[in-house]
C-alpha cells in the first residue's frame, strides 16, 4: 500500500525541524537615586511636616525602609561602602578621598570594583549624573582647582554626564548660590542658607532632573538593559532652594528636636562642634556644644533644609514621571537611598560625622517589578545589603567578598522571615551596632566613658547612655559587637 503525506505536512515537518529560538528575557533596569543628607524627614517616614508628595508616591508603590544605617556618616566614605558592598577595614575607607585613593585609572581587577561595575562586566550601560561618589560630578580634583579628566570610579561607567551651568565646575555647582557664585567663590562669606527668586533650573539639581529626562528618553530606544545613577545635591549645605519650596512651609510652626542638650553620661569627644556648618561666614549664629542655637534660628535653617527635601522631592517626581511616560517603570527597579543623615540641632550638633542614630540613619525605598507594593519593613538593614540586593533582584552573579545579605525576601513576602537584625558603623575611632532595642558603641579613646548603650524601646533619641548601670546587656551586646570589629582601629588602644 502506498503511503501519502497529507498537503503541506512535509513543509510542518520542515518547520518543526528547525528548533524555535527562545526568547531571551530582558534583565531588568536600575534606577538609583542618590540623595546627599537626606534623613527619613519625610511624610512617609512618618513627618508630617514635610511635604514630599513624589517620594511618598514611591514609597507606596514600593518598599520602605525605616531602620536603613550607613556605614560611615560622611558622604564619600559612605558611597564607597554601598558602592563596594563592604565594612570599612583600613582607615582610608573612612576618608570623602576613598574613591581617589582605592580606585585608581587603568587598573581593571578580577572583581568589579563597584556594583556599577557589576552590571557594566554582565551587559547593562551604566550612565552616571551627578554626585554618585563623592566628587560632585564623579571626577577627581579639588574645590577651588580646575576639572579632572580623572574618574573616582574608572571602571564603572560607559558615561559619566553634569551639567554645571554657569557655576562652570562641579564644585561650584555643589556649593551653589542662584547667582552664579559658590560658597568657595565667596571666599565662605555666605549664609548657610538661601530663598532663590528662581525655578527649578535656577540650582544645579535642577540641571541633573533635566539630564537624567533627556537620558531616560535615550535609553528607552534602545534593547540593552541600563544602570542610571541620578545624584542629588541637596538637602546638603547650603540650604538653598527656589523661593517656592520656602513657601510651602510656616516657619514658627516647624517643630524643635526633641534632644537639644548634650546626652547624659556622654563624653563631647562622641560628638562635635558643627565645623562645617560654622564654615558658612553671614550665618546669624554660630553652633556650639556648649549651648544650643537659638529657638528662632533653629527654626530658621531647619525651614531651609525642609524646603531643600521638598525641592529634591520635585525633581525626583520628574525623573519618576519620565520613568512611567516611556513605559519603563514595569521593569526598572528603582531605589533612593540617602548616604547618611543629619543632626539638625539633636544633641547641639548642625551636621553628620557622628555615630548616634540621627547621623546614621537615612532614607531608603526599593521598588522592584516583582516586589510588593506599599510595604513597610522595620527590620534593621545597612546600605551593604544593597548591593547583594540588587544582583539578586536582576539574577547576576553576587561576587563572594561582599559583607551585606540580600533584602530580596523582605520586598517579595509580607511575612516577616528570619533576619539578623544588626547595623554596624564606623567613625571618630569607634565602632556601634544598631539591633531591633539597643545602639552599643565602643570608641578607641582615653576619654571617658568610651562605651555608650542606649535603649530604643525608651530612649529613641539617645538622649542618656545607660551602659554604667547595664553590664548585663553590655556583656550580650558585646558579643554581637565583635562580628563588626574588622580590625580598622587595631592601632588603637581602648583604654
Amino acid at each position: 500500500m502506498k503511503k501519502y503525506l497529507l498537503p503541506g505536512f512535509g513543509v510542518l515537518l520542515l518547520i518543526c525541524s528547525f528548533a524555535v529560538p527562545e526568547k531571551k528575557e530582558k534583565k531588568p533596569n536600575v534606577l538609583f537615586i542618590f540623595v546627599d543628607d537626606l534623613r527619613p524627614d519625610l511624610a512617609c517616614y512618618g513627618n508630617k511636616e514635610i511635604y514630599s508628595p513624589n517620594i511618598d508616591q514611591l514609597a507606596k508603590e514600593g518598599a520602605l525602609f525605616t531602620n536603613q544605617y550607613v556605614t560611615v556618616p560622611t558622604c564619600g566614605a559612605s558611597r564607597y561602602s554601598l558602592l563596594t558592598g563592604q565594612l570599612p577595614r583600613r582607615t582610608e575607607h573612612l576618608s570623602n578621598s576613598a574613591f581617589e585613593k582605592l580606585m585608581k585609572p587603568g587598573v581593571k581587577t578580577s572583581t568589579a570594583e563597584t556594583f556599577v561595575d557589576q552590571f557594566r562586566r554582565n551587559g547593562y550601560r551604566t550612565v552616571g549624573l551627578g554626585k554618585i561618589s563623592h566628587s560632585a560630578d564623579g571626577y577627581v580634583y579639588g574645590y577651588t582647582e580646575p576639572k579632572s579628566d580623572r574618574l573616582e570610579m574608572p571602571q564603572s561607567w560607559d558615561e559619566m554626564l553634569f551639567d554645571s551651568g554657569h557655576w562652570k565646575t562641579g564644585w561650584n555647582a555643589f556649593f551653589a548660590y542662584a547667582d552664579g557664585a559658590s560658597r568657595m567663590t565667596k571666599d565662605k562669606q555666605v549664609k548657610p542658607y538661601e530663598k532663590g527668586k528662581v525655578g527649578d533650573q535656577g540650582y544645579p539639581d535642577g540641571l541633573t532632573a533635566q539630564l537624567a529626562v533627556d537620558k531616560l528618553q535615550e535609553l528607552a530606544k534602545s534593547d540593552q538593559p541600563f544602570f542610571l545613577g541620578v545624584g542629588f545635591f541637596k538637602p546638603h549645605l547650603p540650604f538653598n532652594a527656589p523661593q517656592k519650596y520656602w513657601d510651602l512651609y510656616d516657619e514658627d510652626s516647624i517643630s524643635l528636636t526633641p534632644s537639644p542638650n548634650l546626652p547624659a553620661h556622654v563624653h563631647p569627644a562622641s560628638l562635635h562642634e558643627s565645623g562645617e556648618f560654622n564654615q558658612y561666614a553671614l550665618g546669624e549664629e554660630k553652633a556650639s556644644l556648649d549651648k544650643p542655637v537659638s529657638d528662632a534660628y533653629a527654626r530658621k535653617v531647619k525651614h531651609g533644609y525642609y524646603a531643600c527635601v521638598s525641592y529634591t522631592d520635585a525633581l525626583v517626581g520628574k525623573v519618576l514621571g519620565q520613568l512611567k511616560t516611556l513605559g519603563l517603570d514595569d521593569n526598572t527597579v528603582v531605589v533612593l537611598w540617602g548616604d547618611h543623615g543629619w543632626h539638625l540641632g539633636d544633641d547641639r550638633v548642625w551636621g553628620k560625622h557622628t555615630i548616634f542614630e540621627r547621623s546614621l540613619r537615612s532614607a531608603l525605598i526599593i521598588k522592584a517589578p516583582e516586589g510588593l507594593s506599599g510595604i513597610q519593613r522595620d527590620e534593621i538593614v545597612s546600605a551593604i545589603d544593597i548591593y547583594p540586593t540588587l544582583m539578586e533582584l536582576c539574577k547576576l552573579e553576587k561576587p563572594q567578598h561582599l559583607d551585606g545579605k540580600s533584602m530580596n525576601l523582605l520586598l517579595k513576602q509580607k511575612a516577616a522571615p528570619q533576619w539578623d537584625n544588626r547595623a554596624f558603623s564606623y567613625f571618630k575611632n569607634g565602632i556601634t551596632l544598631r539591633d531591633k532595642d539597643y545602639r552599643y558603641t565602643k570608641y578607641f579613646r582615653n576619654q571617658m566613658p568610651n562605651i555608650e548603650l542606649y535603649d530604643h524601646r525608651s530612649d529613641p533619641f539617645e538622649n542618656t547612655n545607660i551602659a554604667a548601670s547595664n553590664p548585663k546587656v553590655i556583656a550580650q551586646m558585646e558579643k554581637k559587637w565583635r562580628v563588626g570589629d574588622t580590625g580598622i582601629f587595631k592601632n588603637k588602644e581602648n583604654k
